[in-house]
């Protein structure tokens, strides 16, 4: 096990260096810099080319390019993120206010599907073909089909005309304030949950209905065993090591989708705040969050794989 996870380690490393050097080249590549929310209207004008390139030394563009990305990997390394250069505060500060609401959604988004998507599965595995099972691939597909903005924006505006419900925009934590908190990320969960519910639904009906015809299944019907203990024992637990997998994949999805979801809700996350910063042009805000949003989906993936080669020996064996 220690060899395998010491392999898989390494292989992580390079996945994330080269993710490093991919967003500073694309942020660099994309029309606009920071110097564009100091030099717009009436300011510029009046700015002259020695105030412009101080104000260049002070952000730091005036390095070469090579200096500018071992700058912002050694602060990524010491685990600052740099500063905004919009806002001149550590990014850091920013991660650790709104980087926990969005964890917060992408884990109950995850329970949520669980909570609706595997009962779901499984009794559409139980019964082909019946009336139930018809219904719910309707239905999964129906919500697959749904993008997640688009549901975001019209659950807020169904609540806003008929009920006048506006979800609080500022930040506050469950410990904080649990129901204020509540409100914030339990439209975020449902709408992310759905989707991934429909995901998990499909994915249990298989692995449940490829399970219930294997031989140890029927060697324990054959015994005489009550058929809900066969299920429950047997065929359950075996048919959700791919749900298992399956929704770690989908916590990495979850972490970097909830970008549409929080615009539309004015969540105060991570995704409405890169998104915010997009619009300033603060690059090192930008290129911080997509790489936190990269670095937790190699992480997740990571720990689903240690996950499964501790599960099943033979993947680790391999």
């Amino acid at each position: 096990m220690n060899r395998y996870l010491t392999r898989r380690i390494l292989l992580a490393i390079p996945t994330l260096i080269g993710l490093t050097i991919m967003i500073f080249g694309v942020m660099r590549i994309l029309p606009g810099d920071p110097l564009g929310t100091f030099m717009t209207g009436d300011y510029f004008q009046i700015m002259t080319d020695e105030e412009i390139n101080r104000l260049k030394a002070d952000l730091g563009l005036d390095r070469p390019l090579i200096l500018q990305y071992w700058d912002w990997v050694s602060d990524v390394l010491t685990g600052s993120f740099g500063r905004s250069h919009h806002r001149n505060d550590p990014i850091i500060n920013t991660i650790r206010s709104r980087g926990l609401i969005s964890m917060e959604i992408g884990f109950l988004a995850v329970v949520f599907s669980w909570i609706i998507g595997l009962p779901v599965g499984i009794i559409s595995a139980l019964k082909p073909h019946s009336l139930s099972d018809v219904t719910v691939s309707t239905t999964t597909v129906l919500f697959l089909a749904i993008p997640n903005f688009w549901l975001g924006l019209l659950i807020v505006l169904v609540t806003v005309t008929f009920w006048g419900y506006h979800p609080p925009l500022a930040g506050v934590h469950f410990w904080e304030d649990p129901w204020t908190n509540f409100q914030i990320v339990v439209w975020p969960v449902v709408v992310l949950g759905t989707s991934m519910a429909a995901i998990i639904a499909r994915m249990a009906r298989s692995s449940l209905f490829e399970v219930l015809r294997e031989d140890y299944v029927r060697t324990a019907r054959s015994k005489g065993l009550v058929e809900r203990m066969t299920i429950l024992r047997h065929a359950v637990p075996n048919a959700l090591l791919p749900v298992l997998t399956l929704s770690g994949v989908m916590l990495g999805f979850a972490l970097g989708g909830s970008v549409a979801v929080e615009v539309a809700f004015g969540t105060p996350g991570i995704g409405k705040t890169m998104v915010s910063a997009a619009w300033e042009r603060d690059m090192n805000v930008v290129q911080s969050l997509v790489l936190l949003y990269g670095m937790t989906f190699v992480l997740v993936n990571l720990v689903v794989d240690l996950l499964y080669g501790w599960i099943d020996p033979r993947i680790r064996l391999s």
